[in-house]
């Protein structure tokens, strides 16, 4: 199973705390996902389509017990994708079906016509908890999430642009920055920053995906902490091997052609210990001299040692 799929069907796990929520995230659920068809004069039905036992399921549920109405679940083959199931989930009677897409304001009846509606319904827009309901159900329906090892992507896909503008101001008046663009014919809602994803997962309660991409970022961090000194470390290194290659040189210079007793005790002290001990740190060498001396002290007599060298 997917991390979107997984993600899902942890949700549709959630009890509601009444049938206000239950509504709207049935309402973002079918704006989304829902396909609706004529059943003869001013009459209309609805199918939930999807490819996701645990959704299906939640869908029969949400309307069994806020409508308490008849409930039919049909089962295809999808051949395209390994003989997948395909779970269609419908109301019996077109009656129920009207009754249902009138009150979740996904239709309207204007001069005796029927119209779609693409506004997110004002009444789930107004409560902080049933906004998260309705976005639930948004996501529900149309929305996934990238496995967070691979990478930190979440979005929405909508055919309408005017609701998905909509869901787009939904979703960020809990201060998340959402982006729409467009991609073949449909209007993506994404959000790439992991803080933002964290964010609405919160906001649509998928608690245990949130605890799986913060233990992640955190396992990312420190992955990334180890490499940072690592690298640092053989920086500093290349770095100190480097100046020692730089002073042997010098020094086997003195030696080759004036004498190492050219130089004054405290020069020739510590060009002997450099030849010595060639792989040994500046601190390490100002510790074997007699008094200690610092690093510093240790590298000032070595440019010594290199400016007697260039001037030979």
């Amino acid at each position: 199973m997917s991390f979107s799929s997984k993600t899902k069907s942890d949700l549709c796990r959630m009890e509601h705390a009444n049938k206000d929520m239950s509504r709207a995230e049935l309402s973002g659920l079918i704006h989304m996902c829902g396909s609706i068809s004529f059943e003869g004069r001013s009459r209309m039905s609805f199918q939930v389509k999807t490819e996701n036992a645990a959704i299906a399921r939640h869908v029969f549920k949400l309307v069994k017990s806020v409508y308490d109405v008849d409930v039919e679940v049909h089962t295809t083959k999808n051949k395209q994708f390994k003989n997948r199931n395909i779970y269609f989930v419908k109301a019996s009677s077109p009656e129920d079906s009207m009754t249902i897409l009138k009150d979740l304001e996904i239709i309207n009846l204007e001069g005796g016509y029927i119209n779609l509606n693409y506004h997110v319904p004002q009444r789930f827009s107004k409560q902080r908890e049933l906004k998260k309901a309705y976005i639930r159900g948004a996501f529900l329906g149309g929305g996934s999430i990238s496995d967070p090892e691979k990478a930190y992507h979440m979005e929405f896909t909508t055919s309408n642009e005017l609701y998905a503008e909509e869901l787009k101001n939904l979703i960020n008046t809990f201060d998340l920055l959402v982006k729409v663009i467009i991609r073949k014919n449909s209007y993506i809602l994404y959000l790439k920053e992991s803080e933002q994803i964290v964010t609405l997962l919160s906001i649509i309660g998928a608690h245990s995906a949130l605890l799986a991409i913060e233990n992640i970022r955190i396992m990312k961090d420190m992955r990334n902490n180890v490499n940072r000194i690592v690298n640092c470390e053989m920086a500093n290194l290349t770095k100190t091997v480097e100046a020692a290659y730089k002073h042997l040189e010098s020094i086997e210079k003195i030696k080759n052609t004036v004498g190492l007793h050219r130089l004054s005790p405290g020069l020739r002290e510590i060009a002997e210990l450099r030849m010595n001990f060639q792989e040994a740190s500046l601190k390490e060498l100002g510790e074997m001299l007699n008094p200690p001396m610092g690093k510093s002290g240790v590298n000032h007599r070595l440019k010594k040692i290199s400016e007697f060298a260039e001037n030979l």
